[in-house]
C-alpha cells in the first residue's frame, strides 16, 4: 500500500522520466540549434574589464595573505581561530576571482576574438593561453609574482580588446586603495 507522501514522488518521477524521453526522441528526429555566445543569446557584448577586476582582487588577496601575522606559541583559541578565519575567507577570494579571470578570458578567446584578430596580433594566442595557464597558478599557491603576471597579461588582452575594436586605450590607476595597480580603459 502506498503512503499518500510516497505517492505523488513517484508519480512526480513517472511523468518526469517519461517527459525526458519525449524531449530526447524529438531532440534526435529534429536537433536544437546551438547558440555561441558567453550568455548563449549571442548578445556581442564582450569586455575585458571583469578578468581585469579579477586579477586585482586576486593581487589584493594575495597581499592580504602575505600580510597576516601567524599566531605566535603561546596565542590563544580565538587567535588561532581568528588566523584561520582570515586565511581561509582570502584564499576563497583569490580562488574564486582567479576563476572569474579564467571564466572572462575563455569568453573573449573562444566568443569574441576571430582569426582576423590572430592575424593582426600575432602574440595573441600565446599571451591569452599563458595568462589562462596563470589562473590555475594562483589557485594553486600564494604567488605574488604570478599574481601579478595575471593582471599584466589582462592589460594585454585589454589593449589587443579593444585594438580589435579601433579603440585606444590608456592604463590608469585603479584607485583600489593599497592594492595599488592599474586598469586599461578604452578612450573616448
Amino acid at each position: 500500500m502506498h503512503t499518500p507522501s510516497t505517492l505523488p514522488s513517484l508519480v512526480g518521477r513517472v511523468l518526469e522520466n517519461a517527459f525526458a524521453n519525449a524531449v530526447a526522441k524529438i531532440d534526435r528526429v529534429a536537433p536544437p540549434d546551438v547558440a555561441q555566445a558567453h550568455c548563449d543569446i549571442p548578445c556581442g557584448i564582450y569586455d575585458p574589464h571583469t578578468a581585469q577586476i579579477a586579477a586585482l582582487t586576486v593581487v589584493r588577496m594575495v597581499q592580504l595573505i602575505q600580510g597576516l601575522q601567524k599566531p605566535g606559541d603561546g596565542a590563544s583559541k580565538e587567535e588561532w581561530d581568528t588566523y584561520t578565519m582570515q586565511i581561509s575567507r582570502y584564499s576563497a577570494i583569490k580562488e574564486e576571482h582567479a576563476r572569474l579571470c579564467e571564466h572572462e578570458l575563455v569568453i573573449l578567446w573562444t566568443d569574441y576574438f576571430r582569426p582576423e584578430h590572430v592575424e593582426k596580433h600575432t602574440n595573441l594566442h600565446d599571451v591569452v593561453w599563458k595568462t589562462a595557464k596563470l589562473t590555475s597558478t594562483v589557485k594553486q599557491q600564494v604567488n605574488m609574482e604570478a599574481a601579478q603576471q595575471l593582471l599584466a597579461g589582462c592589460h594585454q588582452i585589454a589593449e589587443i580588446f579593444w585594438d580589435t575594436k579601433g579603440v585606444k586605450t590608456k592604463r590608469q590607476a585603479s584607485n583600489q586603495g593599497q592594492v595599488g595597480g592599474e586598469l586599461v580603459y578604452p578612450t573616448t
